[in-house]
């Protein structure tokens, strides 16, 4: 076991120091084994799967509100990118914004902008403000490409850090489990959950400043976080165990966020 246990840390240095690359804004290292436009190909043919497997809203004024929203903080993304000299990193994004049927508290942006909210989440959003705050944070996810850090981290921790290729002819179940996790729309508990809270945080700063840019307040971020908190009412996991900051820790430090999230504000 130690033995093992020794051969991943080697591994996983070897492979950090060859394949890294940088989160785009905040400039942190990641762990990049899979290209870009391979976890796009993945994210389109995962996402066309869940679209025709789980109902669409008939919900007209809600899904527009959904559309409406995404095309503001897309172009907000857009326009910061531009700004930082960062657009090639959006290079091939297929930008789509979907309201599911659900009663799961939930949203997720898969890598290229494939965007579901599930209608469980809205009565928690109120209103816009609430809906960019989640829209922000789940395409921060993707625009800092933590999908496919995940599935790197997956793919070194489960196969040793074989490529995509091989894994996906080899371990072709286990593969999938891996981009679903990255994808966000599995869960894990073990080695990989302290990288999970920092993609939370990263997502939680991030996307501050792209609803901000949108033209919502970044303050209505505090009040979404506190809605939250009292829908769960004391029965989320230990903060330990769970894959997100907990409620008290995240709205802390998004409140620490804001004195810089609201210089990018345009009302």
């Amino acid at each position: 076991m130690k033995k093992k246990l020794l051969l991943i840390i080697l591994l996983a240095v070897s492979l950090f120091t060859n394949s890294c690359s940088t989160v785009p804004v905040t400039g942190r290292s990641q762990l990049s084994l899979i290209p870009a436009s391979q976890m796009m190909s993945m994210s389109f043919a995962q996402y066309s799967e869940f679209l025709n497997t789980n109902p669409v809203s008939k919900d007209a004024s809600q899904a527009a509100m959904i559309k409406n929203v995404g095309h503001k903080i897309q172009k907000a993304v857009e326009q910061y990118f531009a700004q930082n000299n960062l657009s090639e990193h959006l290079a091939g994004y297929a930008w789509e914004f979907n309201l599911v049927e659900s009663n799961e508290v939930n949203a997720w942006c898969m890598p290229g902008g494939k965007v579901v909210f599930y209608t469980g989440i809205l009565p928690i959003c109120k209103d816009e403000n609430g809906v960019a705050t989640v829209m922000g944070h789940e395409i921060a996810h993707a625009v800092a490409e933590h999908g496919g850090e995940r599935m790197s981290q997956g793919l070194l921790v489960e196969l040793g850090g074989i490529g995509l290729q091989a894994a996906l002819q080899s371990e072709p179940a286990l593969t999938q489990q891996l981009a679903m996790t990255a994808f966000g729309i599995g869960s894990q508990v073990g080695i990989m959950l302290p990288f999970s809270r920092l993609h939370e945080s990263e997502a939680d700063h991030l996307g501050l400043i792209f609803m901000a840019m949108a033209g919502y307040n970044p303050n209505e971020a505090v009040e979404f976080w506190k809605r939250m908190a009292a829908q769960k009412g004391g029965s989320a996991p230990p903060e330990f165990l769970s894959t997100h900051p907990s409620d008290i820790t995240r709205i802390n430090d998004l409140k620490k966020l804001l004195p810089e999230a609201m210089q990018y504000y345009k009302k």
